[in-house]
């Protein structure tokens, strides 16, 4: 056990220091980590060595109940709505007052950590945990200070979370007893009745979407971001569940981050010092990366054994198909230290189309690029949120909306700008269903998702023929190496090509009615882009 470095007696930290006897472990190494979770039965050791944990109740974000504090410095430029539910400021005091009560005698694990590989837009933390095993996925998902940096380590941000703490929705201004909740003028974060490791890293994630945009003019992105061997980065949009993930994990590639990152002047840098990646069906054959990242260090949520063995059943969906690991980037042998790299030349935008209609790789003009940018078209994987049981057809603007706190026309803007300055190609991937919709058709193959990636990677697809989509106006390669062409148009892999028509207009019409809400503020270079 060490001693903390506490700030001033006004810092949320003070409280810590007002009981001589409590427990505090600060910055424990991985390894006791796992001890005392396995001893307070937080976990189960999996037969590779791996920390099993569940997380209760909630096995997913709970979306509507995260709010952000309403003050001087939100007022007007957070984007309040459904997403970011406003707070009242003295209803946050009174609830941080309850939780330090709560605190004063429990057993705490605090670790010092930053968000952000490019040491210009660095974010420094101190998280505070009540578990165990969340502080060594905290370890594992943000970056983690040298020895030296430690010695003067200074926070800029403070995560308190606590899932035994339940508020009172009748006295604390919570709908319910599970809460995320974001003060950006005090600079902390609060989470309480949720066991979901998840609603930490998107805590932070919310916190840099709103800084660096608003107060650096670096565009922050929910994206995976790898480079090739001659500093060609690429990066990869999309929802958990689309292949973010799995895509940018490429043996031929280094990878730079798979989930959060910023584009500044200089290029690409990564925000986080882990990966936290779906693993419903994982297997060594499709996914060797991820498969043989998950060891001792690594967490893995919500699974359960084979049998009475300790191997785990990653078809297993008895707790949810949102199952999950958790592990440091350096687990992947290709990933780059530090994980930052240069400018884009290739940016995936990537969609698990449930209605058959998107073609599995198109090129995307700058307009259609604006505009499927911020319409952020997908279906919702089942699991990754509450109630989600089946993929849905959702829009999420700049394919993560759940994480912005400012309007996505912001994001948007700087997007346009950038994708406009440095020339950068633009493709759509569709890694949901084909020859149908879902229940008809069958999910594109991962092999030749793979293939066409690396196809435009390679600039192999710079000088075939294109053909327009008849619906969206979208380039439609002719051909594609190591890749069936019939697959390529999808109108042509359905049975009754008049039902692929009238799915296509249905998909269409929904683009145009999502996107009347963006209407005023969009130019008339990005409504060029819209369906036909």
């Amino acid at each position: 056990m060490q001693e903390l470095d506490l700030a001033t007696q006004t810092s949320p930290l003070a409280f810590l220091s007002s009981t001589a006897f409590r427990k505090v472990h600060s910055n424990l190494p991985p390894a006791e980590l796992v001890e005392i979770a396995l001893a307070r039965k937080e976990g189960k050791l999996t037969s590779t060595g791996a920390l099993m944990a569940d997380t209760g109740k909630f096995t997913g974000r709970s979306p509507k109940d995260r709010y952000i504090v309403l003050d001087d410095k939100t007022r007007d430029s957070v984007w309040w709505g459904e997403i970011n539910i406003p707070f009242d400021s003295d209803k946050f005091n009174l609830l941080l007052e309850k939780m330090k009560v709560f605190l004063a005698d429990k057993e705490l694990f605090v670790r010092d950590a930053y968000a952000g590989a490019d040491e210009n837009h660095r974010l420094n933390l101190k998280v505070i945990n009540t578990k165990a095993w969340h502080n060594l996925f905290c370890h594992n998902m943000f970056l983690r200070p040298s020895e030296s940096e430690l010695k003067d380590f200074k926070h800029d941000f403070t995560i308190i979370c606590a899932p035994e703490f339940k508020a009172d929705p009748e006295t604390d201004g919570t709908k319910n007893s599970n809460f995320a909740i974001i003060n950006l003028t005090e600079r902390i974060v609060l989470i309480g009745g949720t066991g979901y490791a998840g609603e930490i890293k998107k805590g932070i994630f919310s916190v840099l979407n709103f800084i660096l945009p608003h107060d650096r003019n670096v565009l922050s992105m929910h994206c995976s971001a790898n480079v090739g061997s001659n500093g060609d980065s690429a990066i990869f949009f999309g929802l958990s569940g689309t292949g973010k993930t799995t895509l940018s994990a490429d043996p031929n590639r280094s990878l730079i981050g798979d989930d959060e990152h910023g584009w500044t002047e200089d290029g690409v840098f990564n925000f986080e010092g882990g990966c936290y990646a779906k693993v419903i069906d994982l297997s060594r054959e499709k996914e060797p990366e991820i498969w043989d990242a998950i060891r001792f260090g690594s967490i893995v949520e919500n699974t359960r054994f084979k049998g009475n063995s300790r191997e785990v059943d990653y078809t297993n969906k008895s707790v949810t198909e949102n199952t999950r690991t958790a592990y440091p980037i350096d687990f992947i042998p290709n990933a780059l230290n530090p994980s930052k790299a240069g400018i884009p030349k290739n940016i995936f935008f990537l969609t698990a189309d449930a209605f058959g209609v998107i073609p599995p790789i198109s090129k995307l003009n700058k307009s259609q690029a604006m505009y499927h940018f911020i319409s952020g078209y997908t279906a919702k994987v089942a699991g990754t949120e509450m109630g989600i049981i089946e993929p849905k057809l959702t829009f999420s603007a700049c394919f993560g909306a759940a994480f912005l706190p400012l309007h996505p026309t912001k994001y948007a803007s700087l997007f346009g700008e950038k994708m406009e300055k440095y020339d950068t190609n633009v493709w759509l991937i569709n890694t949901g269903w084909t020859g149908g919709p879902y229940g008809v058709g069958s999910r594109m193959k991962l092999t030749y998702t793979r293939a066409m990636i690396a196809a435009a990677l390679d600039g192999k697809l710079d000088h075939v023929e294109y053909r327009k989509h008849q619906v969206f106006g979208i380039d439609i390669p002719q051909e594609c190496p190591n890749v069936p062409s019939e697959i390529l148009n999808p109108r042509v892999t359905w049975k009754d090509v008049d039902a692929y028509d009238r799915q296509a207009s249905e998909l269409a019409a929904a683009f145009k009615s999502n996107f009347e809400k963006f209407k005023d503020f969009a130019t008339e270079d990005i409504l060029k882009g819209a369906p036909l």
